[in-house]
């Protein structure tokens, strides 16, 4: 079964499992999609902001000891042929690839990144660090070019934080009901508190920082190189990198560049978004910096827009975001320190950190190479769209655009793929105005 070539179609007829989405209405939302081409959805829910955005699923209540053959019983009892889940390193989420793999049945495993913020990532069997992408650069040479269509995604920090503030408070508020949970932050009203924090922070930074962006694309442009931060508690930071999280990250960074960077370089810090309300890191880096001596040559930012600013760096330097993706993109010189599917020889600084800074001009990505990567990327796990804000609601319920034509011819003159960009909101509406089918449940 591929997960995305076939579009939501290839699941017609098939028995369908969804267990824990990101925070909001997705998964229920994508429940209606797959009941519309008649596949019957089973749902599975764990703590309280799971059942406040489906209030039909199943309740687990068990152990975390318990969890997996209750699993294994259920996707036998319903006769599961697929099931998707919301992050693959989640605690509730890590045994689920085992035992569907033991039962035979393919895992969809949903995420992010890798081109945000106009596509979702759906992969079979892992993201990131579990995924099971080629990352052989003679590979991706060798296959057909392709081009691709995208409709660029609107913002969507407001809805996210909205769902996650109602996801926590809803999950905190019935926490005696799902005793054994184990979620991947702290469950509790406390942290419902950040989602409303970020807001706040936004329009702060946007103050404070005003003028920073101007600098950076100005007298700037070409000194600094950046480093984006990444979600504290990341399984992308903590299960595929050895750099003792964000703080670790941070410190081994400023270090390497104080020792190795030339002397007029800057490095540059960028929060990131989705970590505004929970995290601040400005006492550690001008603590970090001022004890190595570059104190006035680090700059923490939060909230530039990274499109503008990527193009101006000397180099950017990431654990394994997908920040990293867009800097290749932008055609800046790239170093990883943790593992990542687009770090390969064409596109990454293959050499050590301390040998970036100074070979940073002479480390430019391979554009072709990148071009292929990211066409194929896109056509094997991406589907144009948003967990949080719906990109064409009157095309389905999750409104989200799926490519299931296979790929597109390329330019008959060239032979290169080229980007088409659909304008947004405008877009013909459908010719079929399709009655939302209900969802077949499990019996209980």
């Amino acid at each position: 079964m591929r997960m995305i070539a076939d579009g939501i179609a290839a699941y017609a007829g098939a028995n369908v499992l969804l267990l824990q989405g990101p925070v909001g209405p997705f998964f229920a939302r994508f429940a209606r999609d797959l009941a519309g081409v008649g596949a019957r959805v089973h749902k599975i829910n764990f703590n309280g902001g799971d059942w406040l955005f489906d209030r039909g699923g199943t309740a687990y209540r068990g152990t975390m000891a318990e969890w997996p053959a209750w699993l294994a019983a259920r996707i036998a009892d319903w006769g599961i042929d697929v099931v998707f889940l919301f992050g693959d390193c989640r605690p509730i989420h890590r045994p689920v690839l085992a035992v569907a793999s033991r039962l035979g049945v393919p895992v969809g495993v949903f995420e992010e990144g890798y081109m945000r913020p106009d596509f979702i990532t759906l992969e079979r069997h892992g993201v990131n660090g579990n995924s099971q992408r080629r990352c052989d650069p003679a590979e991706y040479r060798a296959l057909p070019r392709r081009s691709v269509t995208i409709r660029p995604m609107p913002r969507s920090f407001w809805p996210m934080a909205l769902w996650g503030f109602l996801y926590f408070t809803a999950g905190a508020l019935t926490r005696a009901l799902f005793p054994h949970y184990c979620h991947h932050r702290p469950l509790t009203l406390l942290h419902a508190l950040p989602w409303l924090r970020s807001p706040w922070r936004k329009v702060w930074y946007r103050i404070a920082e005003r003028g920073l962006t101007a600098r950076l694309t100005g007298a700037w442009s070409r000194r600094f190189f950046l480093a984006p931060l990444q979600v504290h508690n990341d399984a992308q930071v903590h299960d595929h990198a050895d750099v003792r999280g964000v703080p670790g990250f941070i410190v081994m960074t400023i270090i390497s560049f104080a020792r190795a960077a030339p002397g007029d370089a800057l490095l540059v810090f960028k929060h990131h978004p989705m970590d505004r309300g929970y995290c601040d890191y400005a006492h550690l880096i001008r603590h970090t910096a001022q004890a190595a001596g570059c104190g006035g040559r680090v700059i923490y930012c939060h909230d530039q827009h990274m499109p503008t600013i990527l193009p101006h760096c000397r180099g950017a330097v990431v654990i394994n975001s997908t920040a990293g993706l867009a800097a290749i993109g932008a055609g800046r010189p790239t170093k990883t320190l943790g593992q990542a599917i687009f770090d390969m020889p064409g596109l990454t600084h293959q050499g050590r950190l301390d040998r970036f800074w100074t070979e940073a001009e002479r480390s430019a990505p391979d554009m072709d190479l990148y071009q292929a990567f990211r066409a194929e990327l896109i056509a094997q796990t991406q589907i144009n769209g948003n967990f949080y804000r719906r990109l064409d609601p009157q095309e389905s319920a999750t409104g989200l655009v799926w490519n299931a034509a296979g790929p597109p011819p390329c330019d008959h003159d060239t032979g290169a793929p080229t980007d088409t960009v659909v304008p947004f909101p405008e877009r013909p509406a459908l010719a079929s105005n399709r009655q939302e089918s209900s969802r077949h449940r499990a019996q209980r």
